[in-house]
């Protein structure tokens, strides 16, 4: 049968099983890129000579445009083909990694890394609507997205870790050539392994929902992002946030009212699929907002090189890949709400231990907690079956879409509030008097900052004053993450029926 003819009927078990492996390894290669530059910034900043701003846009442009199009991009997928949409995105993908060799600047950066989100919304819905559609069998379906996410977990959390050995022998080029043999070979290997699949009754394309989306989400992770950096102080971002919160009401409202909806909204009217939303934001809240103050502590305060930083954080992988694997049969003996509700209450439990540990001195202090964390982060093998489990097929690509924006609105508010919690901490604790407006703002502004300005100025008590701030800082944060996590363990156990079943085919 050709491949275009290949439907997930016809699709044998063997083949099933391989066109996941191949969606997941093309699935790692996007998680990847949203936390390879946390080690690779550096390097490529100093070459280029980039601006304190264009740092930040540097990192922040890809996940602004991967939110803002990835409901538009679901929408197309499901009107000119899954499978078609997947295959252009790898191939845009690896086009513009690329392209990278020719960057002279921050500006070409920039906009390549733009490119990039591009490319990323028309792959990640994609990759997870097609594990529904190929999946038919509810509990081969609940396997499958256990691999799913898993894979998902482990390619964010070892960015920092193929970041770093990668700089150990190449430039910071290769953190985005390393996109394009994955990408060429899931383009070639998907031609042959992958079915089609779409919805069979697309809507109409809606100009304006399109519009409200992409302003929306991208007013959003702007507004949340920058008011963070400003203490919540700054109106501009806050009008922002604000201003996107009302677009996408607004794409609800109009949602709601057509009778063929760009994105069906009325999904949330089911509990246990909200449930799943809400395990997805609060996990990916807590794994962003923790991996960004630990890859900070690693490398500033401990002083691991790149390589090591990276592979320091191994102990989250480790929990991940056993939680993940092992949720899908204890759902099946206890139920799926117990699972998820105890991988949050052990998620939010290794938050309140690092917040309890006080003054870090030693990285043996940050394995349990990270290990805690990462056996957590299983809840969302069982939140992605919950969440698909409980969609019809030809509303996948819908079910997906919002299930991916929930990661990206999840990542942005971990680093955007428990980031603020740290730095705020931080703030407070520092002592800057005598410093003069100046210096103080630079030590005020960063633990980098601080520390430059020690040893410029020969002042050994405001380093150690500024690494007791840091660590003070990482505790406040910790507590906060987990409180919000085990706030959210009680809405979810609420919410999801005690006798839900994720092998069930409806619910």
């Amino acid at each position: 049968m050709p491949p275009t003819e290949k439907t997930a009927e016809t699709m044998t078990k063997r083949q099933r099983w391989a066109a996941l492996a191949l969606l997941s390894a093309g699935l790692v290669m996007i998680t990847i890129d949203m936390t390879i530059l946390f080690i690779a910034l550096p390097k490529l900043t100093a070459e280029l000579r980039s601006t304190t701003t264009e740092q930040l846009w540097i990192v922040d442009i890809y996940p602004l445009i991967l939110a803002g199009l990835l409901i538009p991009m679901s929408a197309v997928a499901d009107r000119i083909g899954r499978r078609k949409a997947l295959l252009i995105g790898f191939t845009l993908f690896g086009l513009v990694s690329l392209l990278v060799l020719f960057a002279t600047s921050s500006a070409m950066v920039i906009g390549l890394r733009a490119m990039l989100g591009v490319a990323g919304a028309l792959i990640m819905p994609t990759t997870l609507s097609m594990v529904r559609s190929i999946f038919t069998d509810p509990m081969e379906r609940t396997r499958a997205l256990a691999v799913w996410s898993m894979f998902a977990e482990v390619g964010a959390i070892i960015g920092p870790l193929v970041g770093g050995t990668l700089l150990e022998f190449f430039s910071w080029h290769a953190a985005f050539l390393i996109n394009v043999p994955v990408a060429a070979a899931v383009v070639i290997l998907g031609l042959i392994l992958l079915p089609e699949a779409r919805d069979p009754n697309p809507p109409r394309w809606d100009f304006l929902a399109v519009a409200y989306s992409i302003a929306g989400m991208v007013a959003i992770v702007w507004g949340i992002k920058n008011a963070a950096k400003h203490n919540w102080a700054d109106l501009a971002a806050g009008g922002v946030l604000l201003a996107g919160v009302l677009l996408i009401a607004l794409f609800v409202v109009r949602c709601l009212r057509s009778s063929e909806p760009l994105i069906d909204v009325r999904l949330f009217t089911s509990k246990p699929f909200t449930a799943g939303i809400i395990v997805a934001l609060t996990t990916s809240l807590a794994m962003g907002g923790l991996m960004l103050l630990l890859a900070q502590w690693l490398q500033i305060i401990a002083g691991y090189p790149p390589l090591l930083a990276g592979a320091a954080l191994m102990p989250m992988i480790l929990g991940s890949l056993v939680s993940s694997l092992l949720a899908p049969e204890a759902a099946r003996c206890i139920g799926a709400r117990n699972v998820v509700g105890l991988a949050l209450v052990i998620a939010g439990g290794g938050m309140l231990l690092l917040g309890a540990m006080g003054n870090l001195t030693s990285y043996w202090q940050l394995i349990t907690p990270m290990l805690m964390v990462g056996v957590g982060l299983g809840s969302l093998v069982i939140a992605s079956a919950i969440i698909m489990g409980s969609t019809p097929v030809a509303k996948a690509g819908n079910a997906a879409a919002l299930e991916e924006c929930t990661y990206e609105l999840g990542d942005v508010l971990g680093i955007a509030i428990i980031g603020s919690v740290a730095a705020a901490s931080y703030r407070a604790n520092l002592p800057v008097g005598g410093l003069g407006k100046p210096l103080a703002d630079a030590a005020q502004e960063s633990l980098v900052g601080a520390l430059s300005v020690a040893r410029d100025l020969s002042l050994p008590d405001l380093a150690a004053q500024a690494v007791t701030a840091f660590n003070t800082g990482i505790v406040q944060a910790s507590l906060a993450g987990g409180v919000i996590i085990l706030l959210a363990a009680v809405v979810v156990f609420m919410m999801v029926p005690k006798d839900f079943d994720i092998a069930a085919t409806e619910h």
